[in-house]
């Protein structure tokens, strides 16, 4: 097949099937839904492999939802920079497969290397790849340098397009409120954030908005750095929907080792919660380098409505979940935030879904800011860790803002059409 052949396919498909409306849990499937014209995306990426970030969500926008050449999103990737291309790279050979041109700047990418900004939004992902550590065990990954020099030029071409940042904002709390600070000012929409709180969720766990919510315990695994921000981000997305909720934080404390059995024995937690939460998850025997996390350590966090968050971090598990108490509910109920690795991490899918509908309709699909103050979290939670577990007061986690009701996987009724309003795909 011709390279002017495969592009010509990708668009087809991308039109035809451009919905993937019925997204069941096994599969992405396409439906005969109204179609919408593909948005332009530029991206930008520390590194394109096999099963890294830019693949699982980059791969989706130019080889369909499970990248088998199959239907997609309404995006179309119109320009590509890569930090570090390594011997296991796959961006070169995509990029001419499919016609993407390729830049050695964010500068170029952004304008297509034209003198203006020709793309209907850019992606960020700052996530793999060889970058120093901080004496904290933070992954300095160049979040905040991508986004501002993606920022620089769209302030420079007057162009307040979408802006959407993989994983958590940072990694250091300084870099996360600049960077959503910078979108505030330039007037950007801006996402960003992990892909649970939108993947598959085993057993079904409804919690509605304005849930009468008593308490609620996440569980999590790996890394503090690059696991807890997942971790936060599921616990976050549940414990936001609380009736009155105010989602500003009051102070952050890390546990570990035997102080975490006190948190049960004082009573500051449900040990019957973490149970709960506990028993949807699979159990593993693992170490982890004592640098990077604890081997069992706990997360609290106070709310300014008196709310208290508690995400446990264990090396004896590898996924994550959460459990929760409801008012008038006699016993805890708990759900698992799958991780899903076939057909190519799906989760992602539905992730890359939340960005399309981004590109589209010009707003994020969710509020940024539960990513932004769950980075402040795990910053914070960090810093109490090197320090001993003190507890560290957080003024600067006042950020408050009210949730939105978007799905998760699998989605019922789910479609690009820009033109349906959310509250028309939740069933």
């Amino acid at each position: 097949m011709s390279k002017n052949k495969s592009i010509d396919r990708r668009h087809f498909l991308q039109a035809a099937t451009v919905s993937a409306a019925a997204l069941s849990p096994g599969s992405l499937v396409g439906t005969n839904t109204p179609t919408v014209a593909p948005k332009k995306v530029a991206a930008v990426a520390t590194v394109y492999r096999r099963g890294s970030h830019a693949d699982v969500i980059l791969g989706k926008i130019l080889e369909g939802w499970k990248q088998d050449s199959g239907p997609g999103p309404a995006l179309e990737l119109a320009s590509l920079y890569v930090e570090q291309i390594g011997d296991d790279d796959l961006s070169k050979d995509l990029c001419e497969r499919y016609g993407i041109p390729m830049f050695d700047s964010i500068e170029q990418t952004v304008t297509c290397g034209t003198d203006r900004v020709p793309v209907d939004g850019v992606i960020s992902i700052a996530e793999h790849g060889d970058y120093p550590w901080n004496q904290r065990a933070q992954h300095l990954y160049p979040r905040r340098r991508f986004f501002q020099e993606i920022t620089d030029v769209l302030e420079r071409h007057v162009a307040g397009i979408p802006v959407f940042n993989d994983k958590h904002p940072g990694p250091e709390w300084e870099d996360s409120l600049w960077m959503y600070e910078r979108a505030k000012q330039l007037k950007l929409p801006f996402m960003a954030g992990s892909s649970l709180p939108v993947s598959y969720r085993t057993p079904a766990m409804p919690v509605p908005l304005n849930a009468k919510l008593e308490a609620a315990v996440g569980i999590g695994y790996d890394g503090l750095d690059i696991y807890g921000s997942h971790a936060l981000d599921s616990l976050q997305s549940i414990i936001e929907r609380r009736r009155r909720a105010k989602t500003g934080v009051r102070w952050v404390q890390l546990l570990e080792g035997d102080a975490v059995d006190r948190v049960f024995s004082e009573g500051l937690v449900s040990y019957e919660l973490f149970t709960a939460a506990l028993e949807v998850v699979p159990k593993v025997q693992g170490n982890i380098s004592p640098v990077i996390a604890p081997q069992r350590s706990v997360i609290l966090f106070e709310c300014e409505d008196g709310f208290l968050g508690a995400q446990f971090m264990l090396q004896s598990v590898n996924r994550t979940s959460v459990a929760v108490k409801l008012e008038g509910q006699r016993t805890p109920v708990a759900t698992q935030f799958e991780e899903r690795t076939e057909p190519r991490h799906p989760h992602f899918a539905y992730l890359t879904k939340a960005i399309e509908r981004m590109m589209h309709t010009g707003k994020p699909a969710y509020p940024v800011e539960r990513a932004v103050l769950t980075s402040g979290i795990l910053d914070r939670a960090i810093r109490s860790w090197h320090e001993k577990g003190k507890r560290i007061y957080t003024p600067e986690l006042s950020i408050q803002y009210k949730p939105i009701d978007y799905p998760h996987a699998p989605l019922p009724s789910l479609t690009s059409d820009p033109n349906i309003p959310i509250r028309q795909l939740i069933k």
